[in-house]
């Protein structure tokens, strides 16, 4: 089920269900370029100030009692934009990993990175990986960072994985790719948020959210602040989650 919130709509948010929290919130982070050209500002200004609203996203998922939080911070496809676009988004990457990493080691947070290392400057491959062993331990809240990542490539990987490995055909099972993909080990997400209003996936989580809540808003991703995820959880907790079931089979289960 996808929700899709327009601009002119208003009702007041209720609380916040504490029964109710996805463990598991995923967000494709879309608009930043919109965001600062309706401003007269260039493009990375825009993504400057979705560096900035990450943070707040963060701290707000740790309140809200979100466990895991996967972001779409570059995709497979994002090499093909102009390189100086390209070029400033490596280089917020690099402003992140040397400014952010230490307050979220400090706030218990363990950063993972989901996606290849293949074209990623040697120097932040290091800094990524060293941010996900300084982190490892901690178990606060999971930070999830889909860097030069793709759904089908994942998948590709995957298959590819298994494969090298001999195992036969008819041992593969929905369990077995799941176990090769990056995310092994983490529960699928559970409420996927799209913001900036676009309705599609981009190449997104496409296996794991198979049975996701989708959320999508208007708001682009650098005004996407608390209150926003305020809303979207709540949207969430009114759903009735079914995985191809009907409601008479999922009220028995409950």
């Amino acid at each position: 089920m996808v929700a899709v919130i327009r601009d002119n709509e208003e009702t007041p948010a209720p609380a916040l269900d504490p029964d109710r929290i996805p463990r598991h919130v995923a967000i494709i982070m879309d608009g930043n370029g919109r965001w600062a050209k309706q401003r007269g500002l260039p493009r990375t200004e825009g993504h400057r100030q979705g560096k900035e609203n990450l943070r707040r996203i963060v701290e707000a998922c740790v309140e809200f009692g979100v466990e895991i939080l996967t972001i779409y911070a570059f995709s497979t496809e994002n090499w093909e934009r102009p390189p100086s676009e390209v070029n400033a988004l490596m280089s917020i990457l690099e402003l992140v990993l040397n400014q952010e990493v230490k307050r979220l080691h400090k706030n218990g947070v363990r950063v993972c990175h989901i996606g290849k290392m293949d074209g990623v400057a040697p120097h932040l491959q290091e800094k990524i990986r060293k941010a996900v062993e300084l982190t490892r331990n901690n178990d606060r809240l999971i930070l999830n960072v889909a860097f030069n990542y793709g759904g089908r490539d994942e998948i590709v990987h995957a298959v590819q994985e298994i494969v090298r490995s001999g195992m036969p055909a008819e041992e593969i099972t929905d369990e077995v790719i799941s176990q090769h993909l990056y995310t092994r080990g983490i529960p699928d997400p559970d409420l996927i948020i799209r913001t900036s209003g676009e309705l599609r996936v981009s190449n997104f989580l496409i296996w794991q959210g198979a049975y996701s809540e989708y959320y999508v808003t208007p708001v682009y991703w650098p005004d996407f602040d608390k209150e926003e995820l305020r809303k979207a959880l709540i949207e969430y907790g009114r759903r009735r989650r079914r995985f191809g079931k009907i409601d008479e089979q999922v009220e028995q289960e409950s």
